[in-house]
């Protein structure tokens, strides 16, 4: 395991950070109790909360994340700017040895609050996924089998898997060339479910999925799912390409564009091409989904809604209403170069309201969103509600209790599975 691999939502290593940081607490706090000092670490203290809850509270007012910050963020936010307070105020009129330790727990403190952040949205597992670096993992490709549309029945008739084949799907890491578009993207996740690691593998559904901003193609959260999925029908699960649609510089809204790159023509047609030429799946768009959480989900409902002779399901997990949502006069501007009719016809809701009538005829689409996300479910019942009327066949659903986090994705995937496990072919209505 390299040092980006290392897991920093389970695992040991949260509770080794942890537990360091409030032992550096009490190393700090034991000494001689004399009036001043307790009063000097109560300043520290509390004046290091106050800061933090300040932040937050400005960072909510100013929707400065595009989103509310849930509750959880603040008090993490307080605890590690708490434990820093008292830190500062170890650094005067103390012996050197405290002085070296109160350095060294600010650094820590700080790291601690990352941790605990990052542990409670969890949708950064390991530390290469909280820098945006991924660790590299190659995936073997299998050969493709000799029929590129599959079987003449659906895959839950006509597969009978072998004994050998494995109890769960494979994920990995590969580079996608964009050749048409030219884009930075990082490698891509790639997820292979059981039945496509056996010999003579048949041809299987295929899902391009896309994560949130910030955030990391990581493909080990729709790989649990379907693995689950698959355990429950005979191996049998979509191959899974989770792409990059945002780079290395900052949120390309989705689109095309000189600031920041042509990201939709790299999903749309460099991954694509990449799919049909290495990845062993049908090709049919009946058999093909675009899925995306967050700013991925509202990619996926755009380029669902702007070609879907292209891809005939669309799963959009908490996304949001139109990309760039959460800054639209500088999205207009760097984007769309201030053609403020250019943005507003990249809307999902305004693709769909402009399209000719039985454009959608044979689209499946679900949108999900968490039943405790108040920010994204007036997005999730818009755009589904349009989409209906547009005439996609739509599933809405709430994942209860739900916010804007891994219980969200989670929640979703499995809503938006069970709902397609049928339309694909995996498994029976």
């Amino acid at each position: 395991m390299s040092l980006l691999d290392i897991p920093i939502v389970d695992g040991p290593v949260p509770w080794i950070v942890y537990g360091v940081a409030v032992a550096l607490a009490v190393i700090l706090l034991i000494r001689t109790p004399t009036a001043r000092w307790m009063l000097t670490a109560a300043i520290g203290v509390l004046g290091g909360a106050v800061i933090a809850a300040a932040i937050y509270l400005i960072a909510n007012a100013t929707d400065a994340f595009g989103s509310a910050l849930p509750l959880e963020v603040c008090f993490w936010a307080m605890a590690a700017f708490a434990g820093i307070g008292l830190a500062v105020v170890s650094l005067w009129q103390n012996p050197v040895w405290r002085k070296i330790v109160a350095v060294v727990a600010i650094v820590w403190f700080a790291i601690t609050g990352v941790i605990g952040v990052n542990a409670f949205y969890g949708l950064n597992p390991t530390l290469g996924s909280l820098f945006g670096a991924a660790g590299d993992n190659p995936i073997a490709i299998p050969t493709n089998s000799a029929s590129p549309t599959g079987p003449s029945g659906p895959l839950y008739e006509t597969w009978t898997p072998p004994a050998d084949m494995p109890a769960k799907g494979t994920q990995g890491t590969q580079s996608i060339p964009a050749t048409t578009s030219g884009f930075a993207a990082r490698d891509a996740g790639i997820y292979l479910p059981p039945a496509a690691l056996v010999k003579d593998p048949p041809r299987l559904p295929l899902v391009i999925m896309m994560m949130g901003y910030p955030g990391n193609p990581d493909p080990s959260y729709i790989g649990d799912v379907l693995d689950t999925f698959a355990a429950e029908n005979k191996g049998l699960a979509p191959i899974v390409i989770v792409a990059d649609q945002i780079g290395s510089g900052g949120d390309p809204a989705c689109a095309d564009s000189k600031a920041y790159g042509n990201a939709e023509s790299y999903i749309t047609k460099d991954v694509v091409t990449w799919a049909k030429a290495n990845l062993n799946i049908i090709d049919d768009p009946k058999s093909w989904v675009i899925a995306g959480y967050s700013n991925g989900g509202g990619c996926a409902i755009k380029y669902g809604a702007l070609e879907p002779t292209a891809w005939k399901n669309i799963l959009d997990i908490s996304g949001e209403e139109f990309p760039g949502s959460e800054d639209p006069a500088s999205v207009t501007q760097q984007i769309y170069g201030g053609d403020q009719a250019a943005f507003e016809a990249s809307k999902p809701i305004n693709i769909m309201k402009a399209a000719k009538p039985g454009s959608y005829d044979g689209v499946t689409a679900v949108f999900t969103v968490g039943g405790a996300d108040p920010d994204f479910i007036p997005a999730a019942m818009a755009v589904s509600a349009e989409a209906q009327a547009a005439g996609m066949k739509t599933t809405y659903y709430e994942v209860p209790g739900a916010g804007h986090v891994v219980d969200g994705l989670n929640g979703g995937l499995t809503e938006g599975f069970t709902v397609l496990y049928p339309v694909l072919g995996l498994s029976p209505n």
